[in-house]
C-alpha cells in the first residue's frame, strides 16, 4: 500500500470519527445505563460485531449495506477491512476458525430501494481472507438475515427458507463449500412453532454438536422463540418456551449453557404506532430446557434506546453490544460497547 492511500485511509477513519462523534453528541443523549462503570464504548458508530477468537478485537459493519471494520480493543485502533476494492455494501461480518471473514452483502444496491439487498434472492455468502490480498470470493449461495460460523471448525450455517449446513474447504487457497445439508425446515418443528420462520444463529460450544436458530412469525405481536436442533439425532428443544413474546438468541457464552436473547418479555405487547423491536432489550437464557431468563440491561425502560446485537468474548468475561434508538429498524446500531463481567461483580459486591 503506498503512502497516499495509506493517508487517504487515516483520513477517512478520522473524519469519519469526528462526523459521527458531532452527530451523536448534537442528536443523542446517551443511555443512562451507559454511565455504569463496568461499561466502555469503544467505538461512536458501527453496528453487529463479532469478537475475534483471541478476544484482543471485533469486526463490525460501519452501517447497513456499508464497509466492514475491525477495533482492537486495548487501544481502540480501527483498521478498515473493505476499503481495498470496491463493493455494493455488507450486512453481516463474522470471524471464521482460522481468522478469515464471512461477509454477507448483495452484488447490487439501489439507495432508491436499499432494503432489496438485504432479501435472501440477493444477499450472498463470500469469504474475505485475512491478509486482505484482494476481494472477497463468493460461495455461490444466498442468506436470509446473519449467518453463523463455528468458532473451532471451519463449518458455518445460514438460513434461506430452511437452514443448511456446510464445512468450508480451500483448493490451492481459493475457499469453497464442501457439501451442503439440509438442517431445519419450518414443517419439522414441533406444534407449537410449526411452520415458523427460520433465523440460523450459533453453533452451541463447547462440542459444536448442536446449533441454535431462531423461529418466528408475525401471528399477534411478533413472536419469537429460540429454538436447537442436536446435529446428530436431529433432536429439536424450545428453550424459550415463550410463544407469546419476542425472543430472539444471539450471543452464546463459551461453555454452553446460557445464551444471551434480545427480548421483549418486560414489554410483552406493544403499542399503536409500536413495532416489536421498540422494546428490546438484553436477558440471558439459560439452555438448560427450564426456561430460566435473566434480564440484562435496561436501556429499554423509558422507551427511548434499546440494547441489542450481543456476543460474547471465548473467555466468557466480555460481552459487547450496540445501542440503538427506538423506533429504529432492526441492526441499527450508535457505536459498539463492552461489558465487562469481572468488573461488573467487583463494582456490585
Amino acid at each position: 500500500m503506498n503512502i497516499y492511500i495509506k493517508n487517504l485511509v487515516v483520513i477517512t477513519i478520522v473524519l469519519s470519527s469526528i462526523l459521527t462523534n458531532a452527530q451523536m453528541k448534537t442528536n443523542l443523549a446517551l443511555p443512562d445505563d451507559m454511565k455504569a462503570p463496568y461499561l466502555t464504548q469503544i467505538t461512536t458508530f458501527g453496528q453487529r460485531c463479532d469478537w475475534s477468537l483471541d478476544g484482543k478485537k471485533l469486526i463490525f459493519l460501519e452501517k447497513t449495506f456499508g464497509d466492514v471494520y475491525e477495533v482492537e480493543v486495548a487501544t481502540g485502533e480501527l483498521t478498515p477491512l473493505t476499503h481495498h476494492y470496491f463493493h455494493e455494501g455488507y450486512t453481516r461480518a463474522l470471524y471464521l476458525s482460522n481468522g478469515d471473514i464471512l461477509l454477507s452483502g448483495s452484488k447490487t444496491f439501489d439507495a432508491k430501494d436499499p432494503w432489496k439487498s438485504r432479501h435472501p434472492d440477493n444477499a450472498e455468502l463470500w469469504v474475505l481472507k485475512r491478509d486482505l490480498s484482494g476481494p472477497p470470493t463468493p460461495l455461490g449461495v444466498f442468506c436470509k438475515e446473519g449467518p453463523t460460523a463455528s468458532r473451532k471448525q471451519l463449518k458455518i450455517a445460514w438460513t434461506v427458507d430452511d437452514i443448511y449446513i456446510s464445512d468450508i474447504v480451500y483448493e490451492n487457497g481459493v475457499p469453497r463449500l464442501k457439501q451442503i445439508d439440509t438442517i431445519v425446515r419450518s414443517q419439522d418443528l414441533p406444534k407449537e412453532v410449526k411452520n415458523w420462520r427460520l433465523e440460523t444463529q450459533n453453533f452451541r460450544p463447547p462440542f459444536d454438536e448442536e446449533l441454535i436458530f431462531n423461529a418466528h412469525y408475525p401471528s399477534i405481536e411478533y413472536e419469537a422463540e429460540v429454538m436447537g436442533i442436536n446435529l446428530k439425532t436431529k433432536n429439536i428443544v424450545n428453550y424459550s418456551q415463550r410463544p407469546d413474546c419476542y425472543d430472539e438468541p444471539e450471543g452464546i457464552f463459551p461453555d454452553g449453557k446460557h445464551i444471551l436473547v434480545e427480548s421483549t418479555r418486560h414489554h410483552p405487547k406493544r403499542a399503536e404506532g409500536h413495532t416489536t423491536w421498540d422494546y428490546i432489550d438484553l436477558y440471558k437464557l439459560a439452555l438448560d430446557g427450564s426456561g430460566k431468563m435473566e434480564r440484562i440491561t435496561y436501556f429499554n425502560k423509558d422507551l427511548k434506546y434499546k440494547a441489542t446485537n450481543p456476543v460474547v468474548s471465548d473467555d466468557g468475561k466480555f460481552m459487547a453490544f450496540q445501542y440503538s434508538v427506538v423506533g429504529e429498524t432492526t441492526g441499527i446500531g450508535h457505536g459498539i460497547i463492552i461489558w465487562d463481567f469481572e468488573k461488573e461483580k467487583e463494582v456490585k459486591q
